[in-house]
Order: C-alpha cells, then sequence, then structure tokens
C-alpha cells in the first residue's frame, strides 16, 4: 500500500516510481496506491475514485473501472484527469531581486542566483536536487519572509482550525453580544466547558500498555459545552452547531443575515481560497493531513505582513480540480504587491510561473547547481534539463509525448 508515495517527486522520478509499481505488480504482488497525480492515475489496472466531494460531501465510491471509464464517468477526478495548464502568453516583470551568494548549505555547489521579487517564482529540480537546501537555507530566515511549511502544527487535540487561526475569538464576541452573557462560555477551553469531559466531547481511558481508548461523553454527548451554554444561540445556530459547520458552510452563515460578522468572515474566506472548504471549524488538528496543514497555515498568514512568502510543495494532498483554485490563489498573492516563492514539481505550477529556477542536474552529489533560470516558456523551448523535457511534454497535451525516465 503506497499513501501518495509522489510527495517530492519530480516527474522524473515519477515515471521511474510508475515503473517499480509495475515490476511489483508483475511479480505477482497486489499493489494499492493513494494518489492524485495523473501520471500515476493512467498506469493503474483498476481505478476507484471517491467522492463526490470532500469532508461530509464525500465517502462514496463514485466509480471503479478502468482509466478510459473514469475519464468519461463524468466525476471530478474523471472531468480533471487530462487538464492541462497552458503557458501564460505574458509574465510579469520583476520589480527588483533577492540576492544568494555563495550558498552551500547540504550539497549545493556554492550557488550563486538572483531571486525575481514581485513575481511569482517557482524552484524546481529532481528530488535531492537543493532545491530545500536554497530557499530555506538562503532565503526563508530573511526579515519579510514568511515561510509556510507542512510541519506539524503545534497545540493539543483541542486545537482545531477554529482556534488556531483566530477565527473563534470574534465569533464567541459576537455570541456574548448576542446574549448578553460572557465571550468565556463559549470556549470548550473555559467557562462553558462540559464538566465531564473537560471541554473534549471525548472521554479517554488509559488502558496501561495498551493505546488509550476514546469514548464519546454521555453528558455533552460530543458537544463539548454544557447544556445551558447550547441554549445561546446566533443566526439560530448554537455554539456547538456553529463548530461542527463546514468552512464553506460557515463562510455563508457568517456572510449575511443575523449572523453577519466581517471578521470571521475574511478568515473563511482564506480558509475557502485555500481549498480548505470542507474542513469542520471544530475538526481537531490532529486529523490534518501535511497538505492540509500547510494550507491551513497560508491561509492564516495571509494576513500577515511579509513581503515575500515561500511554500513548500503547496499542491500536496490537493485533487486535481483543487490545482486551479490554488494558481488563483497565488497569483492574488502576488497582484496584491506579494513576491511568491513556491517549492514545486507539480508542472501546473511550473506552466503558470513568471520565472523558473531549476536546479539539478541530478541529485545528492549530482545536484547542487542551477541548471536553468528563465521564463517557462523558454525552459520548454530550450528542453535542455530534465524539468524542461517534461514540462515541453506536459503542455504538449499527450501521453505519449512525456519522456519515460
Amino acid at each position: 500500500v503506497f499513501d501518495e508515495h509522489t510527495i517530492g517527486l519530480h516527474p522524473n522520478d515519477i515515471g521511474r516510481m510508475n515503473e517499480l509499481l509495475q515490476q511489483l505488480r508483475d511479480k505477482g504482488n497486489t499493489v494499492l496506491v493513494v494518489e492524485h497525480k495523473p501520471e500515476t492515475i493512467v498506469i493503474a489496472d483498476h481505478e476507484v475514485d471517491l467522492g463526490p466531494g470532500a469532508g461530509t460531501a464525500g465517502g462514496e465510491i463514485v466509480y471503479q473501472g478502468t482509466i478510459e471509464g473514469l475519464r468519461a464517468s463524468g466525476t471530478l477526478t474523471g472531468k480533471h484527469l487530462d487538464d492541462r495548464a497552458e503557458l501564460k502568453s505574458a509574465v510579469r516583470a520583476s520589480t527588483a531581486a533577492l540576492e544568494v551568494r555563495g550558498a552551500t548549505s547540504h550539497n549545493l555547489q556554492n550557488v550563486d542566483v538572483d531571486i525575481p521579487l514581485g513575481v511569482l517564482v517557482v524552484v524546481t529540480g529532481v528530488a535531492g536536487s537543493g532545491k530545500s537546501s536554497l530557499i530555506h537555507g538562503s532565503v526563508a530566515s530573511r526579515e519579510g519572509v514568511v515561510s509556510i511549511d507542512q510541519g506539524a502544527i503545534r497545540g493539543s487535540r483541542r486545537s482545531n482550525p477554529a482556534t488556531y487561526t483566530g477565527l473563534l475569538d470574534p465569533i464567541r464576541s459576537a455570541f456574548a453580544k448576542a446574549n448578553g452573557v460572557k465571550p468565556a462560555l463559549f470556549s470548550a477551553n473555559s467557562e462553558g466547558a462540559c464538566p465531564t469531559c473537560n471541554g473534549n466531547g471525548l472521554i479517554f481511558t488509559d488502558l496501561g500498555p495498551m493505546a488509550t481508548v476514546s469514548t464519546v461523553c454521555e453528558e455533552c454527548e460530543g458537544r463539548r459545552f454544557q447544556a445551558s451554554v447550547l441554549e445561546y444561540t446566533l443566526g439560530g445556530k448554537n455554539i456547538s452547531e456553529v463548530l461542527t459547520m463546514p468552512v464553506a458552510e460557515a463562510e455563508q452563515f457568517f456572510a449575511a443575515g443575523d449572523a453577519k460578522l466581517p471578521a470571521a468572515h475574511a478568515i473563511l474566506d482564506r480558509l475557502v481560497d485555500v481549498g480548505l472548504g470542507y474542513l469542520k471549524l471544530g475538526q481537531p488538528l490532529t486529523t490534518l493531513s501535511g497538505g492540509e496543514r500547510q494550507r491551513l497555515k497560508l491561509a492564516t498568514q495571509m494576513a500577515d505582513k511579509g513581503s515575500i512568502y515561500v511554500l513548500d510543495e503547496p499542491t500536496t494532498g490537493l485533487h486535481l480540480a483543487d490545482v486551479e483554485n490554488l494558481l488563483g490563489l497565488l497569483d492574488r498573492l502576488v497582484d496584491s504587491g506579494k513576491s511568491v516563492i513556491v517549492i514545486e514539481h507539480h508542472q501546473a505550477v511550473m506552466a503558470h510561473a513568471d520565472w523558473i529556477i531549476d536546479l539539478g542536474p541530478g541529485a545528492g552529489h549530482d545536484g547542487g547547481r542551477v541548471v536553468f533560470e528563465g521564463t517557462p516558456r523558454e525552459l520548454v523551448a530550450a528542453r535542455s534539463t530534465l524539468t524542461g523535457e517534461h514540462l515541453a511534454a506536459y503542455v504538449g497535451g499527450s501521453d505519449a509525448e512525456r519522456p519515460t525516465a
């Protein structure tokens, strides 16, 4: 069983991995792959597509069968399987440059490079070529740089998107004002918490050497709050009902009517922008994937005053249909005056860039050098690197044109 094994892999590396998967199958093994990348989806003998949406809108098998049947199925995956981003007809002009001189972190070989500012820059190259060493070692720590990675978010199992983003603060204040009571009542970590489970919604039983067992609290039935607190409402909803709302539903709820709350709506709008509309406001952060954590960080830090944003593989965990939304978000960041630097292998992001910095030519000791700097169109025209070859085949559109590993 392989769960998104293409994370961190260049298209060339994905081709090599696909060959290994097929060799495993041909030796008599059953190979199960959880994956979003079309390069891997198309080599499968049998497809199982879940949906139709995400979160509460998903959880069903919407198609299973051949790749040809998936293309004709009308599911989100089927509709977007053959999507190909086009090279932009015009790219933005940079306003300045961030100079990196003599970078030698890890396998970098005394790298000198000027990273354009005021535009969307994609740093790419085969896995292990030195991308992260260059950006995290020489750029991320500088003043004015907001670096957003996929690392774990600090917080207990009580933490959730509402608490992490600061969304809960204006919601608690609005509930308090509407009902003439204290805001602390609407926090499951404070006065309003169910006394039996201490606002967890669950009772945790330590079984010594065995795994801890959790059961739904019988007193609050998992709602986390005292019964008296749930009698207070805002826009016809109590605090528990609000926290079980998906982000997209909450974004509409706080947009107008009795529950209109601009401060909350602005945060929810950013969460929808990064493709997290399906997350519940009160969903524990411990249940989020690496890609979801990074996008939650991005939505939170978009309100910061940094002028340069660094994102490390933001397409991780994204369905084909969500990549277009991510590109729109990156564009809005740049158009608002930010400089955006993305470490990425996804060809759609490369094609959408204003400037590409390609590291290589190989990995480890064979990498650590800048092998191309320029626009995506120039990279495709030159085809002088592995990235250029794969991007040229991608924008060409046919599977047959894609180079093998």
